[in-house]
């Protein structure tokens, strides 16, 4: 997907936190992007997406949770 200057984008950050951004120019399959008014940084096309809801289909979510006693030498196995 191409982005046009001035247009808003979605990144993940983290795998934990999606911030809108804002498209500042384009340089091949890079783009530089502004959080808010201050600051911007360069990332790949893959790392941008249109909106919010493909960002957090993006993310992986961890869904078990191993509960109980856990031995110290459980690393091994």
């Amino acid at each position: 997907m191409t982005f046009k200057t001035g247009s808003t984008a979605y990144i993940v950050e983290s795998n934990r936190i999606i911030r809108e951004v804002t498209i500042v120019k384009r340089n091949g399959e890079f783009y530089i992007i502004r959080f808010g008014t201050r600051g911007g940084i360069q990332v790949r096309i893959n790392r941008l997406f249109a909106s919010y809801e493909d960002a957090d289909s993006s993310m992986h979510k961890k869904t078990e949770k191993r509960m109980g006693y856990r031995s110290p030498y459980d690393y091994i196995h």
